[in-house]
Order: structure tokens, then sequence, then C-alpha cells
């Protein structure tokens, strides 16, 4: 199983243009294929989101956001469980 965390900072009054960017075209995109698990969707006051993505086996990256809707570029990181 891995995990990964996408994160975008909103431009400007962008964030509710770019909120429904994210939940209406870009997770779609991702949720029908064969190795997706899950996705959830958390925003913050700073006009950030954060999609975590759980995937079977390779991830597969967002589609990349309108550029006029961002502030910078989209950070990614993937995380495996750790056996404790």
């Amino acid at each position: 199983m891995i995990a990964r965390m996408w994160e975008v900072r909103a431009l400007g009054s962008g964030f509710d243009e770019l909120l429904t960017w994210v939940c209406d075209k870009a997770l779609p995109q991702l949720e029908v294929l064969p190795q997706h698990v899950s996705s959830e969707v958390y925003s913050s006051t700073d006009k950030r989101i954060v999609v975590i993505s759980t995937w079977r086996h390779s991830p597969v990256a967002l589609p990349e956001p309108p550029s006029s809707l961002v502030a910078r570029s989209p950070h990614v990181w993937d995380f495996t469980p750790v056996d404790r």
C-alpha cells in the first residue's frame, strides 16, 4: 500500500475554483484506475488543498492544475506503512 500526499496553494481568489477542479475533474480521473483504493480531500484557511490517496501499487499523479489558479506548482510525497 502506498499513500500519496498532494498539496497545492490557491492563487488569490481562485480557491473555490481550484477546489472544484480537484473534486470534479482531477480526482475522477484517478478513482477509476484499478490500483486506486481511496482519496480524501482537505483544505486549510491559508488556501491550501491536500489530497491523500491510497494505492495498491504504482500511484498515478493528479493532472497539473490550471496555472491561473495556483500560487506555485503542487508538491507530492509518497509514504508507505511502517510495521511497528
